[in-house]
C-alpha cells in the first residue's frame, strides 16, 4: 500500500542515518475507503494526490513544532508498506489518516515530495500563521493556504543525498 508520511528535512537525515522511519506507530496518509467514499468522483490518481496533500499540511504542523531547527521546507515521503501493517480508520476528521504498526527501512521510500526553495517565504508565513489559523483567523488560514499553493517537487530516493547536502 502506498502511504505518504510527512517530514521535515531534520526528520528525514536522521532517518537516512537510522535506515529508516519510526517508532511505530507512524501516523500518515493513504487512499482509505473513507476517503474514495468521500470523494467519489476521483480516480486513484486524484485521491493519491489528496493523500500527498494532507501529509503536506502534516508536515507544516512538524515544522511548526520544531521551530527554527528544521528548514522550512514541507517534506512527504512515498512509502511502500504491507497491507497488514497498516490501520485505516484512525480519523475521522481526516479521511486518509492511517496509522503504520511497524517502523519503514528507508529500502521503502518510494520518493520524496518536497518544496521548492520558492516556497520557502510562504512556508514561514504559514508557520507562523497556523496558531491564528488553527483559533479561526480567515487572514491566517489564507496564509497557510498560500503554502499549500505551491506543489511539492518529486525526488528519486537516489537524490535524497542531494536534498540533505545542497
Amino acid at each position: 500500500m502506498r502511504v505518504y508520511l510527512p517530514c521535515t528535512l531534520p526528520a528525514l537525515t536522521s532517518a537516512v542515518e537510522a535506515g529508516g522511519l519510526g517508532p511505530a506507530p507512524l501516523t500518515g496518509y493513504a487512499v482509505t475507503p473513507a476517503l474514495t467514499e468521500w470523494y467519489a468522483s476521483g480516480d486513484t490518481e486524484e485521491l493519491e494526490y489528496v493523500a500527498l496533500t494532507e501529509a503536506a499540511r502534516a508536515s507544516l504542523r512538524l515544522l511548526a513544532a520544531d521551530g527554527a531547527e528544521a528548514v522550512p521546507r514541507r517534506v512527504v515521503l512515498a512509502v511502500e508498506v504491507p497491507d497488514g501493517s497498516v490501520t485505516v480508520g484512525v480519523d475521522l476528521e481526516e479521511r486518509a489518516t492511517v496509522r503504520l504498526s511497524e517502523p519503514v527501512p528507508m529500502t521503502k521510500v518510494a520518493a520524496v515530495h518536497i518544496d521548492d526553495e520558492y516556497a520557502v517565504a510562504d512556508v514561514e508565513a504559514a508557520i507562523a500563521a497556523l496558531p491564528a489559523s488553527d483559533g479561526g483567523d480567515d487572514d491566517a488560514r489564507f496564509t497557510v493556504d498560500g503554502a499549500e499553493a505551491h506543489e511539492l517537487m518529486w525526488y528519486a530516493t537516489q537524490e535524497i543525498p542531494d536534498l540533505l547536502h545542497p
